[in-house]
């Protein structure tokens, strides 16, 4: 079972079509033309610059596929019909508990798969994987929910833009109990702004974000802390540093699955002295962080829209930590750069890396990915995937995957799996899980269905092999 849980915010005003969405505050970059649901802004934005000019990097050659115990699962296109329903608002982060799934957001209210009786939850709801059934977790929160974790108790790790949590101060972090949504008063985090992204392994908890302080001591946008107490680990301390158009944040990160390497995304520039563009991978085995020789230089500041002080959004290892993937926004599009783009990286060697792959959206912000070995699942609000030479356009060779996709992770194209999904602002939440994929959105249609804000793709009855779209066959299409 894996969780993609780290929750990719965007850090302004973004102008988009449709009704008004919010991205999280404090807004820092400008807004980002796009086709997803608006955030208000204070004017029309600038026209967007041309793409930089830099000389993309080629990407390494695809190392040869380990032979498979058996064909690769492809979760259906047709969701199961007993996933509840968020009725307004976004999913942000989800997390999987044994049987129980945990939805944290920006909402007020759910409804029975039938659509027969309403609860009110706020921000935080959980329902049963195997039949959809609506648990009692409820909790009072006075802000959104942006990272979910399981606690080595079993409890639950919140992390968003709250101050209270069931009427007692809680800045941004708390822990509660996962049944009855009681607060456990022993964990003890205050944050001095907003939590992302959460990772947890063994009695560490690393808390990424855009805060400046954790306990009151410096530390800028991640920290880690005692997952049962909130006690922070002095000890550790990152060092992100030179934020592009402000203070440095943590984005999202994920723990590889030995949790010895933490890759961390955001809009920083160096990391304990060292020059990181936007990606920083660290050494969590001791007793304090230290930034590995892995380096790339792949997502550099200047390379798309300058409106944005970061294009980064999601990240995921592959379950063998072999590699991991990113998504990105940044509005331009193009061969070789890094803008509205998933790109696979090899996690083995020290110094500089290059994309094995890149597949290209066309200009359509990814939000999303969850990596399971035998696809790459990819969210957001895109219409296309295989698209390097189109911008808002589908160009050559590009293939129609409206709001969600299934990319080949040997070669990056797009399998030929297309359920399709309304695609508002995006989808923002992957979990994967041996029942299949769920996932977490702000829109109430998958596969043509009403399925609100959230939804399941079960695995079918025996494993099946998927194909690559007839496009991807014969355009390659990929960087």
């Amino acid at each position: 079972m894996r969780s993609v849980l780290g929750v990719s915010l965007l850090m302004s005003s973004v102008l988009l079509a449709g009704p008004a969405a919010a991205e999280p505050p404090p807004a820092v970059a400008a807004p980002e033309p796009s086709v997803a649901a608006p955030v208000p802004s204070t004017g029309p934005p600038a026209p967007p610059p041309a793409a930089p000019a830099m000389p993309p990097a080629a990407p390494s050659p695809v190392p040869p596929a380990a032979p498979a115990a058996r064909p690769p699962r492809i979760v259906s296109t047709d969701p199961v019909d007993w996933t509840p329903h968020v009725t307004d608002g976004r999913v942000w982060a989800m997390a999987l508990l044994g049987d129980t799934v945990v939805v944290g957001g920006e909402f007020t209210a759910t409804t029975d798969a039938l659509r027969q009786a309403t609860s009110r939850r706020r921000n935080l709801m959980a329902f049963r994987l195997s039949d959809g059934q609506l648990t009692p977790l409820a909790v009072d929160l006075d802000g959104p929910v942006y990272a979910l974790a399981e606690a080595p108790d079993g409890s639950l790790l919140l992390g968003g833009d709250f101050t209270l949590v069931n009427g007692r101060q809680r800045r941004s972090l708390a822990r509660v109990d996962p049944a009855t949504g009681r607060l456990h008063r022993s964990f003890y985090a205050p944050v001095d702004g907003d939590v992302r992204t959460l990772a947890v392994h063994g009695s560490d908890l690393y808390a990424g974000g855009f805060y400046r302080s954790v306990h009151g001591l410096p530390r800028a946008g991640l920290a880690r802390l005692d997952a049962m107490s909130g006690q922070l680990d002095e000890g550790f301390e990152p060092g992100l540093a030179q934020g592009v158009g402000n203070r440095p944040r943590a984005e999202a990160m994920s723990l590889s699955p030995d949790g010895s390497r933490l890759v961390v995304i955001g809009n920083f520039t160096r990391v304990q002295g060292r020059e990181r563009h936007q990606l920083a991978e660290f050494d969590v085995t001791g007793p304090r962080a230290v930034v590995t020789g892995w380096s790339t230089a792949f997502y550099g500041a200047d390379r798309c829209d300058s409106r944005f002080d970061s294009y980064v959004r999601g990240i995921d290892h592959s379950p063998d930590g072999a590699y991991f993937v990113v998504v990105t926004t940044g509005h331009d599009s193009g061969p070789g750069l890094p803008c509205t783009t998933a790109a696979r990286f090899e996690t083995a060697g020290a110094g500089e890396h290059t994309p094995t792959w890149i597949n290209h959206t066309g200009g359509h912000s990814l939000y999303a990915v969850a990596a399971t070995g035998s696809a790459v699942y990819v969210g957001g609000h895109q219409l296309w995937q295989d698209n390097p030479y189109g911008h808002k356009t589908m160009g050559p060779g590009a293939v129609e995957r409206p709001g969600i996709a299934a990319l080949d992770p040997a070669t990056g194209r797009a399998l030929d799996w297309n359920p399709t999904r309304s695609r508002g602002e995006g989808v923002r939440a992957f979990i994967d899980c041996p029942q299949g994929l769920v996932v977490g959105s702000d829109t109430d249609e998958l596969a043509r269905e009403y399925h609100a804000r959230i939804g399941l793709f079960p695995y079918p009855p025996g494993p099946a092999v998927q194909r690559l779209s007839p496009a991807a066959e014969e355009q390659g299409n990929v960087s």
